[in-house]
């Protein structure tokens, strides 16, 4: 697979009816290992094992719904009262991080208004702190540790 810009973790990956999976452990599955999900998964293991961000507080693939249309987070991280506090959003290392990928995650941020935004290629990231009372944002310079969020 790719060289990312993350820690490597001991990754778990199956064959299949001749098609590769790699075990995620927040669903508690194997699932399709497409470029995307190579670096959702190291993403996560960095969030969790570096970052000190809790497994029990993260989904992937969560569901929204906007009237009858239907979207998925990549990855939520939820405070302790179960609200998002964070949306992360994976493209491959091959896609470019460009406005509509930030875009894209501002449509689901319309629906859960929450503090942090990520976009990763697994090359680059990029975090933005939402301030909403000045009705701005702002780009740190890293990933905070769950502590400092």
């Amino acid at each position: 697979m790719y060289r990312l810009n993350l820690p490597p973790y001991p990754v778990k990956v199956v064959e299949r009816e001749n098609k590769q999976l790699i075990f995620d452990f927040l669903r508690r599955k194997y699932v399709a290992l497409t470029p995307e999900e190579w670096v959702r998964q190291h993403f996560v293991h960095f969030l969790i094992d570096h970052k000190g961000y809790p497994q029990g507080l993260m989904g992937n693939e969560i569901e929204l719904r906007m009237g009858e249309k239907r979207l998925r987070c990549d990855t939520l991280l939820y405070n302790k009262e179960t609200q998002p506090k964070m949306i992360i959003e994976y493209k491959a290392p091959t896609i470019q991080l460009q406005q509509k990928t930030f875009d894209q995650i501002s449509v689901y941020n319309l629906l859960l208004k929450v503090d942090y935004l990520i976009v990763s290629n697994g090359l680059q990231h990029y975090c933005c702190k939402m301030d909403y009372a000045n009705q701005k944002y702002e780009f740190l310079k890293e990933i905070p540790d769950y502590q400092n969020l």
